[in-house]
């Protein structure tokens, strides 16, 4: 099993930054991807940002040029550095980590994964 703990998130005010963190541990072949979804009560949970392996990176158009996702070298842990944080991206966010077991799963692409419990983001006007 692999087990995800987010920390990060708060309350901040329009214009400030927050940094949220993804620790994932547990039984670890490899790492495939990290990201972060974020989801508001009543609507679907969207994609934020995820980075490959080889730290390829993607990002919500919302979000471009105001967050950062990146990883730690032993790449069981993400950060999502949130600056020129917005009213709207009010929201609980959620770590997203795909990965594999063990070798026979990394040799044949067939990766796991799990979630975090979510942190909540809360902007301020």
């Amino acid at each position: 099993q692999v087990q995800l703990v987010e920390s990060g998130g708060g309350l901040v005010q329009a214009g400030g930054s927050l940094r949220l963190s993804c620790a994932a541990s547990g039984n670890i072949f490899s790492t495939d991807s990290m990201g972060w979804h974020r989801q508001v009560p009543g609507k679907e949970r969207e994609l934020v940002a995820t980075i490959s392996y080889r730290g390829a990176t993607n990002y919500a158009t919302s979000v471009k040029g105001r967050f950062t996702i990146s990883t730690d070298t032993s790449k069981k842990t993400s950060f999502l550095q949130m600056t020129s944080l917005k009213p709207e991206d009010t929201a609980v966010y959620y770590c997203h980590y795909q990965y594999f077991s063990t070798f026979n799963d990394y040799a044949n692409g067939r990766p796991y994964d799990t979630w975090g419990q979510g942190t909540l983001v809360t902007v301020s006007p």
